[in-house]
């Protein structure tokens, strides 16, 4: 289905059909990504929806998506395969009984691919009735220079190598989006194999039409204070400040207060929802709520 995506415009329309609204340069670089069959490394704050784009291209292909998620100590074999001992430690027992005592056939089957437990990588790279898969290589700054080595291969030749089996090449590159949150910077090597995007948090009237997909039962004048606040908060001198993912839980937890608009009262009752760090929440205590929804409200009146 890739081939009928022709068009930035189409690749924009094929986006917002999943409800993941996004800007031109966003959907420029997802079309061009699709086109020359190049990974796609995005990089931006926690929860600006760069994780959700590979679940929406997956979803728009019919394609399967296979998510690595990244963390400190990860290595090549946690990502790739590992091998079913408890399984080879059976099939060997069992030839054993039934008196098979060729070493080198032994060998042979219990490193066969029946017991070998396919992992992210290895599983993207194998072939998928439905067309390659989506492979989603998440927030790839939380491991170490080694595994970003390891997958610099990996992504320059779509092949893995297994020692007792040998290499497997994908058939057809998957679709490769890598993201970071830029806890550290990813080395430049690994940068230049990818097509690169910075995803920011979007502008009011583009925030305001992603609550419009994501939370349709909202209304109108409660979604445009919800995002008034969350873009003022913004402004606001934060450990972390809240993403569009924030944005959308918060609106989907004050609907379930049955709440019809803000007030200091209700955001001090609903702080969790988009702060996750106490000193944060602490800021926000008192008459610091009413300043800031003052000043959203102020705001989003000068937009208009």
């Amino acid at each position: 289905m890739t081939d009928e995506i022709t068009s930035i415009d189409q690749t924009q329309e094929m986006l917002n059909g999943q409800n993941y609204i996004c800007g031109r340069a966003l959907a420029t670089v997802v079309f061009l990504a699709l086109k020359l069959d190049r990974p796609l490394f995005l990089e931006g704050e926690a929860g600006v929806g760069k994780t959700e784009i590979a679940k929406a291209i997956a979803a728009a292909l019919g394609r399967r998506l296979i998510r690595l998620q990244c963390y400190e100590g990860l290595d090549a074999s946690s990502a790739v395969y590992e091998w079913n001992f408890p399984a080879q430690m059976v099939a060997i027992r069992t030839a054993e009984a039934e008196g098979v005592e060729d070493r080198d056939e032994l060998k042979t089957e219990v490193f066969s691919e029946e017991f070998l437990i396919r992992r992210p990588l290895l599983e993207a790279m194998s072939p998928h009735i439905d067309g390659p898969p989506v492979l989603l290589i998440d927030e790839l700054d939380r491991t170490d220079e080694p595994f970003e080595a390891f997958l610099l291969e990996a992504l320059s030749d779509f092949q893995v190598t297994i020692p007792e089996i040998g290499t497997i090449k994908a058939p057809e590159p998957p679709i490769v989006i890598v993201t970071s949150n830029r806890t550290r910077e990813v080395h430049d090597a690994l940068k230049r194999r990818c097509l690169y995007h910075w995803v920011d948090y979007p502008d009011f009237a583009r925030e305001l039409e992603i609550l419009h997909a994501r939370v349709p039962e909202a209304s109108e004048s409660l979604s445009r204070e919800i995002v008034a606040f969350v873009q003022q908060l913004r402004t606001e001198d934060l450990f972390k400040k809240p993403g569009v993912a924030e944005t959308i839980d918060w609106a989907k937890c004050l609907l379930a207060l049955d709440a019809v608009q803000l007030s200091p009262q209700v955001i001090a009752d609903t702080l969790g929802a988009i702060l996750k760090y106490q000193d944060d929440i602490a800021k926000l205590q008192g008459s610091e709520a009413a300043r800031v929804l003052a000043e959203a409200k102020a705001s989003a009146e000068m937009a208009d």
